[in-house]
């Protein structure tokens, strides 16, 4: 068994990895991540990690090629520097929308990302909430794949436990969202919606009753925020009390604040595998909610071998 536990993180979300490590009460590990003048990426372990059990933290979101390349480098420097095994902790898996060929002479961008990882031969992966779960598959070494959904239904539980009903905002997601609504003993229903280009949608039927109850859209991101502040607009002509969505990564690029702000949503609830700082200053309808005891247990029973089975569920 690996020595000790040891815990680094490039520039994605510094936050998150200080409480990670105040779970497992260790502190983050000594590295530079910085950058050249020409904008190259610099890296540096700055301790030693000799036979040590390492996890590094970095979710690729934005600026998603430069965090990205954050951690092939801090990896690739571990390695190097004789580390016993390496698990990549990516709360966010950046590319994992584009996880199949959907069209004509377009890349497989998730895959792709995934041979990035697996040639710097990290030993495992730890993410949240994969857009699609075959992008496990992707991968040569095990990937332990956590839900974001006990985090984010103890919220609801507390704050919406009157007549709810899960939606799903899309076709795609209606098995993510039952698992929800299981979890709230809630009833389900589901947006029939035609997408016609990329960050585009039009909200075409609600199938199922959401009058005079408690609407919890259920989603596992939210980019420009398009489908679901169409949701929601759909959702409460169809009668529904109050609109509250729950998604775990929290993308919100381009115009997303402006249509959260100006939507019929009530709340949204997100989680901190992206960084909110800035965005939650522009827009108090969002709540966030840490991962960071989840990530920490899980980091925990990694490093001691146990099951982590039970936080799969």
């Amino acid at each position: 068994m690996p020595e000790g536990i040891k815990l680094f993180t490039g520039n994605s979300n510094r936050a998150l990895a200080k409480e990670i490590a105040d779970v497992l009460n260790i502190p983050v590990g000594d590295a530079t991540v910085s950058n050249f003048s020409d904008g190259e990426i610099m890296v540096r372990i700055n301790e030693n990690v000799r036979g040590a059990d390492v996890f590094v933290l970095q979710s690729t979101c934005t600026p998603v090629n430069n965090n990205l390349m954050e951690l092939l480098l801090v990896i690739d420097a571990l390695r190097r520097a004789s580390a016993h095994r390496i698990t990549a902790v990516m709360p966010y898996y950046g590319y994992a929308r584009q996880d199949r060929k959907a069209q004509p002479r377009v890349p497989i961008s998730a895959r792709l990302v995934a041979d990035l990882l697996n040639a710097t031969e990290i030993n495992r992966l730890l993410t949240i909430d994969l857009h699609a779960g075959q992008i496990q598959g992707f991968f040569d070494v095990p990937v332990d794949h956590l839900y974001s959904a006990p985090v984010l239904s103890d919220y609801v539980k507390k704050e919406y436990m009157n007549d709810i009903v899960v939606v799903s905002p899309d076709a795609g997601g209606v098995e993510r969202a039952r698992a929800f609504a299981k979890r709230l003993n809630a009833s389900l229903a589901i947006i029939d919606k035609r997408r016609e280009k990329a960050n585009v949608s039009e909200v075409m039927n609600v199938i199922g009753d959401v009058k005079g109850k408690d609407a919890i859209l259920f989603d596992d991101m939210i980019d420009t925020a398009g489908t679901i502040t169409n949701s929601a607009s759909a959702i409460k002509e169809n009668g529904a009390k109050r609109v509250v969505a729950a998604c775990t990564h929290a993308v919100l690029s381009g115009p997303a604040l402006d249509r959260i702000n100006d939507s019929a949503l009530e709340e949204v609830i997100v989680t901190n595998t992206i960084p909110m700082y800035e965005k939650q200053a522009k827009c108090n309808k969002l709540t966030v909610l840490s991962v960071g005891s989840l990530l920490g247990e899980a980091i925990k029973r990694i490093h001691e071998e146990t099951s982590i089975s039970s936080l799969f569920l």
